[in-house]
């Protein structure tokens, strides 16, 4: 796998450094900034891009949390701060994870692991292009194009900005997300059944109130606040 730039922004300096030496260790993360506010990375940023971003929450003038909401096209953000109170806040920021100070090396390996992991879906993703002919997509992995037959689509599931288009046989990973294809006129005839599914309906054998059945005995979660729009297909 290649490596990322990222950068690391926490106004202790023994934080600062103990991050700096952990990632040091990975081929993966290559460091191309450190700073001690939000203030001086905002500076680089308007400038730079980067793919990950570890950043401390409580720093003197604007905090963590703030520098995020203003960079958040940055794909991975790993906050790692005392305040483990925080942590439901940044979340809602599509924060990849949360490590909470004092931590040892074993916790920061288990946080790049999961960047690794992120990034090979991110890498590998299908770049969601047109529908063309009434009943085929295509979907673009890496540098090729993949013909996929919209009848044979059973559901499609959401990940983070992502969405997986599930056949019999095989999984598409999908850049762009699953409101975003629903509202494509070659996929009308899917309904979102959960806030992470949508199914063909096509495909549903039986509706169950917490779940629906799908040929080959596929089983679906069904959100509460999807039964209302499951109904209407009774």
């Amino acid at each position: 796998m290649k490596s990322f730039n990222c950068i690391i922004v926490d106004d202790d300096e023994m934080d600062r450094l103990v991050v700096v030496s952990y990632t040091k260790r990975f081929p993966i993360l290559n460091i191309v900034g450190v700073f001690e506010s939000a203030e001086e990375a905002m500076v680089f940023l308007n400038k730079n891009t980067i793919e990950i971003a570890f950043l401390d929450i409580q720093m003197h003038g604007a905090s963590g949390i703030e520098l995020r909401q203003k960079v958040s096209s940055i794909p991975v953000c790993v906050f790692i701060s005392s305040h483990s109170e925080n942590a439901a806040e940044t979340f809602e920021l599509q924060t990849l994870d949360f490590i909470v100070k004092p931590f040892k090396f074993p916790r920061f390996e288990q946080t790049v692991k999961r960047i690794e992991e992120f990034m090979e879906v991110r890498l590998k993703a299908s770049l969601f292009e047109s529908s063309i002919g009434g009943d085929t997509v295509y979907v673009k992995t890496g540098h090729d194009q993949i013909k996929v037959k919209l009848h044979e689509i059973l559901y499609m599931e959401a990940l983070k900005n992502y969405t997986i288009l599930v056949t019999q046989d095989k999984r598409h990973c999908v850049l762009s997300n699953l409101g975003e294809i629903l509202q494509e006129e070659a996929f009308q005839s899917f309904i979102r059944v959960h806030r992470s599914y949508a199914v063909q309906k096509q495909f549903i054998q039986k509706i169950r109130s917490q779940q629906i059945v799908l040929k080959n005995n596929v089983s679906i979660p069904v959100g509460r606040s999807y039964k209302n729009s499951i109904n209407t297909i009774l």
